[in-house]
């Protein structure tokens, strides 16, 4: 007598098999998710430059094979034993905070961004690069229906932490906000500045990015190559807050005397480097140096709906899955403009 299986779903994945490999594209069995977890239908993934942690193998603890991805935009297709508040066809987002263990000293405290054990999609476990993932649920971030999860998908890493940054800034309306760099992080900053009112000034390099910069929503732009910043800004009266995209600690540094009295150079570009200051650059004027990483879900919710209300967007470039390591290898030139993302 003939036995008939059921045939196991399958799904496709990028997937990096060791340290430094090469990315993958493989089949597996659809996963199912367990308690408190949910299946994530992805329709876009973006690609973010921490990706590399996972590529490079450079992040403790990594077990591979491993599928990279946090910038996840999709719709809830599988709920978990136990999840009542998230329904199926739902869109939801995932960035880069994962969960949280809800029991060391900050999440007890309520701190859950700073959890001693946070987990990270596409590090912790599976992420994105994927057509089905699973999170659990306080990875989860509401996405509002209507918008496009192409545009989604950045805004839960690179979105978030410009947004996050200039809101807790302590920038008013406006105040002089400049923003370094015009890349993946800068140009989200400058459009996120522009909506909260402020006086926008857009620092790069070559005359060039000045017309973007302006579409973008600075009013000034300092050529950094032939202009110094720092002397420009206080022709202006001093920056209230500038916000560091490039992960260039020497550009970092050049730019502290550009702040106001009280004014606060807020780091979300990451560089091993140091960024070089004296303590009198801080005494005068009451300064400071701050860094910022991204945020909660609660953030990543605030984001998405401020973006969706405001007409904040990225600029993108779009891959199929199947081409994911091409799309890696554009994001880590330099060159995408701006944010590279997977779709599925």
């Amino acid at each position: 007598m003939a036995i008939h299986k059921t045939p196991v779903a399958t799904m496709k994945v990028a997937q990096i098999a060791a340290p430094g490999g090469e990315f993958q594209i493989v089949e597996r069995p659809v996963p199912q998710p367990q308690a408190g977890e949910v299946r994530i239908k992805v329709l876009a993934c973006g690609i973010c430059h921490s990706d590399a942690f996972t590529q490079e193998g450079a992040w403790p603890g990594i077990e591979y094979p491993r599928v990279p991805g946090h910038e996840v935009a999709g719709r809830i297709d599988a709920l978990g034993t136990g999840v009542s508040t998230w329904h199926l066809g739902q869109s939801v987002g995932v960035g880069w905070h994962g969960g949280h263990d809800n029991s060391c000293p900050a999440c007890r405290r309520g701190d859950f961004g700073n959890c001693r054990n946070m987990r990270v999609p596409g590090i912790s476990y599976d992420g994105g690069y994927a057509e089905y993932m699973i999170a659990p649920v306080e990875a989860l971030a509401a996405m509002p229906e209507g918008l496009d999860p192409i545009a989604a998908a950045p805004l839960l890493c690179a979105g978030i932490t410009t947004y996050n940054a200039l809101r807790h800034s302590g920038a008013r309306p406006g105040d002089c906000v400049a923003v370094l760099g015009i890349g993946g992080l800068g140009h989200l900053g400058i459009q996120f500045a522009n909506k909260f009112g402020y006086q926008v000034v857009a620092i790069s390099r070559g005359r060039e990015n000045a017309e973007l910069a302006r579409k973008l929503g600075a009013s000034v732009y300092i050529d950094s190559t032939t202009e110094r910043a720092a002397d420009v800004l206080q022709k202006l009266g001093g920056a209230r807050v500038i916000l560091a995209t490039p992960p260039n600690a020497k550009a970092m540094s050049e730019v502290i005397d550009g702040l106001g009295p009280e004014g606060t150079l807020m780091v979300v570009g990451a560089d091993f480097a140091p960024i070089e200051v004296t303590p009198l650059q801080l005494i005068v004027g009451s300064r400071s140096i701050r860094g910022w990483a991204s945020g909660i879900p609660s953030d990543s919710e605030d984001t998405l709906r401020f973006a969706a209300l405001s007409g904040v967007r990225p600029m993108v470039e779009t891959y199929p899955l199947e081409r994911a390591g091409e799309a890696y290898a554009r994001m880590m030139s330099g060159k995408a403009e701006y944010r590279v993302v997977l779709t599925m």
